[in-house]
C-alpha cells in the first residue's frame, strides 16, 4: 500500500511491567517478549505494506528520544511527542490532522505498539484487505482477532452481515460491540463463532474518520483543526501542542466515536495476536522447564513451580526455594515480588510507589 499510512501508539506507560517499565522507557520500549523493543517489532512487521516514512509514532514528550533511539529509521519528523496524555480519539483525530496534511483522501491504519504477534505476513496480508476495503467504502474498519479461549480481559466485536470480499478476505459489517465479560459469557461468545476480540486495531481515510469526530467529538476536532491551521501559518508543532492539547477532552476513539458509528465493519485476522497486558502473558511466549517455570535471566529454582522470573543483570542471581506461582522481576534499582494472581494490582502498586518522594526516582 504505497499510499497508505500508519499511526502507531505508543504513549502508554506500561505500569503492569513496573519495575522493568518505566515512565520514560516503558513497556513498549523494552524486549518483554523477544530480543528487541516491541515498538520496533511492530515497525519490522510492516515492511513492505508501506513505506517506512509513511509511518507515525504518538507517544508522549518524555519518551519520544527514546522512540528515536530504539527505531533510528523513523523520520524524526513523524515522532510526536503529546505533552499530556488525552486518551485515544485525541491521539486519532491528531493523526488524521498529520496524515492528512501528507494527502488529504490518504487511508491510514492506528495500530497499538506492544502487541505480539509472530505472523507478519498474516498481518500484512490482513491490513492490506483493511486498506481495500476503507478506500472502496465510507467505512471505518476494525480487526476482529479470532478468539482462541474465552478471556475476559478483552472486549469483543460480534459479527454481522457481510460486506464483501476484498483481497480474497471477508469483510463483514459490525452488530455491536461488548466490553470485557464474565467467564460464563466469555464462554457463550467462543461457542457462538460469531464474536471477535477486539485488538484496537483500525483502518479509516482521512475524510471517514474526520467526518466522524466532526459528528461525535465535534469540539476536539476543532481545536486539532487549529494545529492544522497553526501548522499552515508556519507554527511549531510542539508549541501548538503545548497550548491546545491539555483542553482536550480525554476520551477513548472506541467510546467517542466507534461504539456510536453505523458504518464500522471487521475484517477477522489473519495472524495470531497477544495483547501481553500483565506479567503472567509472558509464559504463553518463552518455553517454561519441568516445574513450569519460566525464567529470564540468571536464576536457580529449587522446589518451586509455576513461577515467572525476569532478570537482566547477568552478574545478579536471583534464586527462589520452595515458592510457587510468583512474579519476580529484578533491576539494577527495584525488584517486585508478588503472585500470579495479584499481577492486576501492580498498577495500583506503582502510584503507591509514586506517592513517596523518595520513590518517585524508581517510576
Amino acid at each position: 500500500m504505497q499510499n497508505g499510512y500508519v499511526v502507531i501508539m505508543a504513549g502508554g506507560r506500561g505500569e503492569r511491567f513496573w519495575p522493568e517499565s518505566r515512565l520514560a522507557r516503558p513497556k513498549q520500549l523494552l524486549p518483554i517478549v523477544g530480543e528487541t523493543p516491541m515498538l520496533a517489532q511492530t515497525i519490522e512487521r510492516l515492511e513492505g505494506l508501506v513505506p517506512v516514512d509513511h509511518i507515525f509514532v504518538i507517544t508522549n514528550y518524555e519518551q519520544r528520544d527514546a522512540v528515536l533511539e530504539v527505531c533510528p529509521q523513523l523520520d524524526p519528523q513523524k515522532v510526536i511527542g503529546e505533552p499530556v496524555g488525552r486518551d485515544t480519539a485525541a491521539a486519532v483525530g491528531l493523526a488524521a490532522v498529520l496524515v492528512g496534511r501528507e494527502d488529504p483522501e490518504a487511508s491510514f491504519a492506528m495500530l497499538p505498539a506492544d502487541a505480539v504477534i509472530h505472523d507478519a505476513a498474516g498481518l500484512r496480508s490482513t491490513l492490506e484487505t483493511a486498506f481495500v476495503a476503507s478506500n472502496a467504502h465510507p467505512v471505518l474498519v476494525t480487526v476482529g482477532i479470532t478468539a482462541a479461549y474465552p478471556a475476559t480481559g478483552y472486549g469483543y466485536i460480534q459479527q454481522g452481515g457481510p460486506l464483501g470480499h476484498y483481497m480474497d478476505r471477508a469483510v463483514y459489517k459490525v452488530a455491536r460491540f461488548v466490553e470485557k465479560p464474565n467467564q460464563e459469557t466469555a464462554q457463550a461468545y467462543l461457542d457462538s463463532g460469531d464474536y471477535f476480540w477486539n485488538a484496537g486495531m483500525f483502518v479509516w481515510s482521512v475524510p471517514v474518520i474526520s467526518a466522524a469526530l466532526t459528528k461525535n467529538t465535534p469540539s476536539l476536532w476543532s481545536a486539532l483543526q487549529a494545529i492544522d491551521s497553526g501548522l499552515s501559518a508556519g507554527g511549531d508543532l510542539d508549541e501548538l501542542l503545548a497550548t491546545t492539547y491539555p483542553q482536550l477532552e480525554k476520551i477513548s476513539v472506541d467510546y467517542a466515536i466507534i461504539e456510536k458509528a453505523d458504518n464500522v465493519v471487521m475484517v477477522e485476522s489473519g495472524f495470531d495476536w497477544d495483547d501481553v497486558g500483565e506479567w503472567p502473558a509472558v509464559e504463553r511466549h518463552y518455553p517454561a522447564d519441568d516445574a513450569g517455570n519460566v525464567v529470564r535471566g540468571e536464576a536457580h529454582l529449587e522446589s518451586a513451580s509455576g513461577n515467572i522470573v525476569f532478570s537482566r543483570d547477568p552478574d545478579h542471581l536471583v534464586a527462589l526455594l520452595g515458592v510457587d506461582d510468583l512474579i519476580v522481576v529484578r533491576t539494577g534499582d527495584a525488584t517486585l515480588i508478588c503472585h500470579k494472581d495479584k499481577a492486576q494490582a501492580i498498577k495500583g502498586l506503582v502510584k503507591e510507589v509514586g506517592a513517596k518522594e523518595a520513590w518517585r526516582k524508581l517510576l
